[in-house]
């Protein structure tokens, strides 16, 4: 391909690309050219029963396990099947018109959600993408070491050891609490304080703990840190990863706020994303720690074939760590819409609604003597999840019970399973309340 076959193709004539670390057009302005004869009334993003009516969800149960995997609301579910239909009547037009800003358009909905540059923002295809992506990654010198916890998920602690098995890097592991009920942000700093040596390179941790639902204090560790880093060279800082699957939709926060060096998580999960979506934002410094495991279909291919310069600025961290092939197209393309909704809504509206509904849980499970909870009572260390125990009755037979009432909850897949609720936007103070009374008959 000549090279200007190659710009064209890409978008990179002059007056076809914007600036880079521009915004490329927002979600809202291309919905706003779109007419839509089948929603009855246009959504009202102040109203919870209008949210709830934005999803398909049956209504025949109360869904308290909906982070599992979302149901797409009413945009991204146009958005995904706009996507679909286009790719089905020709699929080669239908990309030759679209690649060129489909994926900028994400990372700028992205990135105005996370008050991030989207240059720094990668895409995947789940929260395990990302933590391998990531802790398959990290360049290590010899000696340096990983530092994780036993509370995260095994998508974690799995890329850690095939990481060590893969290239020697040695993994310690400290417990950030004993009793999570009781966790506090002193314990969880002097924990990992104390945890952390000169051969520390990276700490591996997880925002918000699907195993007892405990929220890291992230910012007061990442200042902690800092304070570490201060007395090191650029080489032996700690880099401080995270997974953030189950805090990302909830947080009314900025990756500047938790401050951390690269946050990995799946959008179809609290954010409502399209199924098989995820991201990797890294700080624009802590990217040079990470060597690409898997070939990209960005700039980088113009370099290849020689229709772009070694050093164009078309290239930056988010799109060489994006991995290439093929994805499913119309998902991917769809994520801007899940932003945008969220953003609609107000961050800082769901974070006080999800905190709400879940305080109004805990606060009735706690009194009750024949529950025992493991999540804290407080905001501060706690987001969506609730975990806890029924006397007499395992974890299974708890969500059979709550399922024969027609309503579903979940237990933690961990060898230490535990009962577990998660009130989210999809529900309202009436359904907690039919939850914990339905809870409350096996005392």
């Amino acid at each position: 391909m000549r090279r200007r076959d190659f710009l064209r193709h890409a978008g990179l004539l002059a007056g076809t690309a914007p600036a880079l670390g521009a915004l490329a057009p927002t979600i809202r302005s291309r919905r706003a050219g779109t007419v839509d004869h089948e929603r009855p009334r246009p959504f009202d993003p102040t109203s919870w029963s209008d949210v709830r009516d934005q999803f398909a969800l049956t209504r025949s149960h109360i869904h308290m396990a909906s982070f599992l995997l979302a149901s797409h609301p009413r945009p991204v579910a146009e958005a995904i099947e706009r996507h679909r239909k286009g790719f089905d009547k020709d699929p080669a037009t239908y990309w030759g018109e679209h690649f060129r800003s489909a994926e900028p358009n994400v990372r700028a909905a992205i990135g105005t959600y996370l008050g991030a540059d989207p240059a720094h923002i990668a895409l995947t295809d789940s929260t395990t993408m990302g933590l391998g992506l990531v802790y398959g990654g990290l360049a290590l010198r010899p000696g340096q070491e990983i530092l994780t916890t036993p509370h995260g998920h095994w998508s974690t602690l799995e890329s850690l050891n095939l990481r060590a098995k893969r290239t020697g890097a040695k993994v310690n592991t400290v417990a950030l609490y004993d009793d999570p009920a009781e966790t506090s942000v002193d314990m969880v700093v002097s924990r990992m304080r104390g945890a952390i040596t000169d051969q520390t390179r990276v700490l591996a941790v997880t925002w918000v703990h699907s195993s007892t639902g405990v929220k890291l204090p992230l910012s007061d560790m990442a200042e902690a840190l800092q304070d570490i880093n201060s007395g090191r060279e650029k080489k032996d800082h700690v880099l401080f990863c995270v997974d953030g699957v189950h805090g990302l939709g909830i947080e009314d926060v900025t990756v500047e706020d938790l401050g951390c060096d690269f946050l990995m998580a799946g959008t179809h999960k609290w954010m409502f994303g399209p199924r098989g979506t995820g991201l990797i934002w890294g700080r624009r410094d802590a990217w040079d720690a990470l060597d690409p495991i898997i070939p990209t279909f960005g700039p980088s291919v113009g370099v290849w074939i020689g229709a772009l310069p070694p050093d164009t600025p078309y290239i930056t961290p988010g799109s060489v760590h994006t991995p290439g092939g093929f994805h499913s197209f119309d998902h991917r393309w769809a994520v801007g819409e899940a932003f945008q909704f969220h953003l609609d809504i107000g961050k800082d509206r769901i974070q006080q609604r999800i905190h709400g509904l879940n305080t109004r849980a805990k606060e009735a499970l706690a009194s009750m003597p024949h529950v025992r909870m493991y999540t804290p009572m407080s905001p501060s260390l706690s987001a969506g999840i609730i975990c806890f125990d029924v006397d007499e009755y395992a974890p299974s037979d708890v969500v059979e019970h709550l399922r024969s009432q027609s309503i579903i909850a979940s237990t933690t897949p961990y060898r230490e399973s535990y009962a577990r609720l998660a009130p989210s936007l999809l529900n309202n103070e009436g359904e907690v309340d039919r939850t914990i009374d339905a809870i409350a008959e096996l005392g």
